[in-house]
């Protein structure tokens, strides 16, 4: 469970981007963000030694724009400037040049960071969204463990297994989605929101474990023994997919031909 947590908090599209770069001999650790409240401007901040200026140049994304340059004023040991904000589920592609007497140097060096705005999420609502998914997958794991070795608690943890996925990513998971973009679900049918999709495929998953199971424990029953341990192999690999990929995404075209910005939300881009 630690380790799928570590994976997800280090991996996926909005999490931040972090790297280091050489600026007039001094190492530069930077951190840059890549998700931000959509009601307030968005900050973005690089460390920088003294006499070092920079500039962010950014634009809308995915429009083929210019981008446009926003001066950095310093604090105290970083340069800083405000993005404007854009409703929930826009996206804005960003990157800074750090001027020096070395010349200007671009951070990061390849693509521009993409980052996305989302709605205000409520701790009392997010909290125990994480909580529920990284318990349910330590309990689905441990009824794994319990089926391959023929132990009688196997089909009962496939049902706390799937009670707690139930909870925490059909329940809690929409309402999360609901404050974030707008909607509850843009899975299938509706969408194609990937993060949506594996959260219905784990759980229609541990539902076939159960069911297999034939509402009695498992561990006498070499097919509902499999399933579960199948159930649990399902989930792994819904966990090893980075969180928000293929998610919610503004079509600023929609949105400028005069549509209304909760319309204009797309899904698996």
């Amino acid at each position: 469970m630690v380790s799928a947590a570590v994976w997800q908090r280090l991996t996926g599209p909005t999490y931040p981007l972090r790297g280091h770069s050489v600026v007039v001999g001094e190492e530069v650790r930077w951190r840059l963000l890549r998700s931000a409240v959509s009601d307030a401007p968005f900050l973005v901040s690089v460390p920088a030694p003294a006499g070092v200026t920079g500039t962010v140049h950014w634009r809308r994304y995915p429009l083929d724009e210019p981008f446009a340059a926003v001066p950095m004023a310093r604090d105290d040991g970083a340069l800083a400037a405000l993005l404007p904000h854009q409703a929930p589920a826009g996206k804005l592609e960003y990157y800074v040049v750090l001027e020096s007497a070395a010349g200007p140097l671009r951070i990061p060096e390849g693509d521009p960071v993409v980052m996305r705005f989302k709605g205000f999420v409520p701790a009392g609502v997010l909290i125990p969204h994480v909580v529920a998914m990284f318990v349910s997958m330590m309990i689905g794991v441990r009824a794994a463990l319990a089926a391959t070795l023929g132990r009688p608690e196997a089909g009962r943890l496939a049902w706390a297994a799937v009670l707690g996925i139930a909870l925490g990513g059909l329940v809690l998971g929409p309402i999360v989605q609901k404050y974030a973009f707008g909607a509850y679900w843009t899975g299938w049918p509706f969408g194609s929101d990937l993060t949506d999709n594996k959260t219905l495929a784990m759980w229609l998953a541990w539902v076939a474990a159960v069911v297999a199971a034939r509402w009695r424990p498992a561990a006498d029953d070499r097919v509902a023994r499999a399933a579960v341990v199948v159930a649990a192999l399902v989930m792994l690999a819904v966990y090893v997919v980075p969180h928000s990929l293929r998610g919610s995404q503004l079509d600023y075209g929609k949105l400028q031909q005069g549509g209304d910005a909760h319309d204009a939300i797309t899904t698996g881009r």
